[in-house]
């Protein structure tokens, strides 16, 4: 299996806040793997540097065995590559179904079209369909008219990943997904991020919920103080030294309550 993402002795610091001190790690392709660790460990400067947010000091990010570190967001978002955002902001004038359809680059092209109106209609009419087909597998047509701004936060994390999956990426990472999600569409966003990856995209998550990240990702990656401190299947995170010691500060003396150490 080929390898999607490679971090190699990445270094960043803001000020004098190291975050990350050469991070090291691989994502092949068609996994889903969760990003895991205490707050403050560098989970989300890492997808920043991933996606050209933020510059790395020193080190490499690599996409399908392209360096990447060094290339502006739209050039990466160009090889293929999205993400959401743990606090995402929406636009107070413009519809769910108008954010969706905004994201897609297909009419970015559109001027080159205009002495042909045929094409034109036909290329919104694919991407209004694009737009429908997500909105209705991320629960959110009931709300496709309403101003984007108006949703819930759990409603705009999925509206997100709608927005992410209009150009089919190959790499999809999200920041916390399943924060502000109402617990009764918790099971249909397992389903939902399977067949997304049954798709042939690879995910990486970071999330809190360690009931989510064993019923959806295959490996997990634990950062602390800006390294990584274990990569394991999700059924070892508990008995785990390095994790435990990495969110308790001690050493495993008996069962280990994950879910209530990050939540």
């Amino acid at each position: 299996m080929s390898t999607m993402l490679r971090l190699h002795d990445v270094y960043k610091a803001f000020g004098g806040n190291q975050v990350l001190t050469g991070l090291n790690f691989n994502v092949r392709q068609g996994e889903i793997v969760g990003l895991l660790g205490p707050n403050g460990c560098g989970k989300s400067t890492v997808l920043n540097v991933i996606t050209g947010y933020c510059s790395v000091d020193r080190g490499e990010v690599e996409v399908r065995g392209e360096r990447v570190s060094g290339m502006a967001a739209h050039q990466i978002a160009a090889r293929s590559v999205r993400r959401t955002f743990q606090l995402p902001s929406m636009p107070a004038r413009m519809t769910v179904e108008e954010v969706v359809m905004a994201a897609s680059t297909a009419s970015h092209g559109l001027l080159s079209t205009l002495w042909r109106p045929a094409a034109v209609r036909r290329l919104e009419q694919d991407t209004r369909e694009r737009a429908h087909h997500l909105l209705d597998e991320l629960l959110l047509t009931k709300v496709a008219h309403l101003p984007a701004a108006s949703l819930s936060g759990g409603q705009k994390k999925l509206l997100g990943i709608a927005c992410a999956m209009m150009e089919q990426p190959a790499l999809l990472l999200l920041d916390e997904p399943m924060a502000g999600v109402h617990p009764n569409l918790r099971s249909e966003l397992v389903t939902t991020l399977k067949r997304i990856n049954g798709q042939g995209i690879t995910l990486v998550i970071i999330e809190h919920d360690m009931h989510f990240i064993s019923e959806t990702c295959s490996r997990c990656i634990v950062l602390d103080k800006g390294r990584t401190v274990a990569d394991c299947l999700p059924s070892e995170l508990e008995n785990h030294e390095s994790v435990v010691e990495a969110y308790l500060g001690k050493k495993p003396g008996g069962q280990f309550q994950v879910a209530g150490a990050v939540a």
